[in-house]
């Protein structure tokens, strides 16, 4: 399990949703679009349900909500979205794997591949870093204030956490993928409030780069997340 921090990164990334409101809901009606496929409920369908956690998070309509979900269901005309993952290196060498959602793969890969090209880094071929990275749930909540993080953490393990860490009063819980809902249920029991519940990429091992290719790697890393066809974007290098 990579040790270090991921809280500084989620809330690099949330404080810059916040600020595009109205870019976050074009991205997470195509999550739902896609999710949807698999069927409307989403109590028999995991990837809608995380996508519905995810509109909800950022206060998206219910309205928008039940419309991308009718559209990815074909019980409305729609768009035709792909889920993507792309494979890159940044500077130094540094992993980067690309989550998109889009409806023509050959403009987001030339948005894509622009980006990384401009900065020093370059797509790679299929599992060329992927193998570098755990898929894993990962919850974010603050420390109780009477509770003891040992503790706690003794406790989220018992019910299906695989690690917890603490970073200025906050906790990081990883989960694997299929214990990450019986987590989020024990939380939600508890009325334990959470920053962040969503299955992400986790790097196996950190690589740290000097300050000038971390400034490089930060660039493509925004520049990315501000196109309108990539949901998340992931790296290997110790925050």
């Amino acid at each position: 399990m990579s040790g270090h921090s991921k809280w500084a990164t989620t809330k690099h990334h949330k404080a810059k949703e916040d600020q595009k409101r109205a870019g976050a809901f074009t991205k997470i009606a195509k999550l739902l679009m896609v999710a949807a496929r698999d069927g409307a409920d989403p109590s028999h369908n995991f990837k809608l349900r995380l996508a519905m956690d995810k509109a909800r998070a950022v206060n998206m309509p219910k309205d928008n909500i039940d419309r991308a979900i009718k559209k990815g269901a074909g019980l409305a005309e729609a768009e035709q979205y792909y889920d993507v993952l792309y494979e890159a290196y940044g500077p130094s060498g540094a992993a980067i794997l690309i989550e998109a959602t889009t409806d023509n793969k050959n403009r987001t890969a030339s948005n894509v591949r622009a980006v990384l090209n401009k900065y020093g880094g370059s797509l790679g071929a299929s599992n060329s870093v992927q193998y570098m990275f755990k898929r894993k749930g990962v919850l974010v909540m603050p420390l109780p204030g009477n509770a003891s993080a040992d503790d706690l953490t003794l406790d989220l393990i018992d019910h299906g956490a695989d690690d917890v860490q603490l970073d200025d009063d906050v906790l990081v819980i990883f989960t694997t993928v299929e214990n990450f809902l019986a987590v989020k249920a024990y939380l939600e029991e508890k009325q334990y409030p959470t920053e962040m519940a969503e299955i992400e990429y986790v790097a196996d091992l950190d690589l740290e780069l000097d300050e000038e290719n971390a400034a490089k790697l930060q660039k493509i890393v925004d520049l990315l997340e501000e196109d309108d066809d990539v949901n998340k974007v992931y790296t290997n290098v110790k925050n």
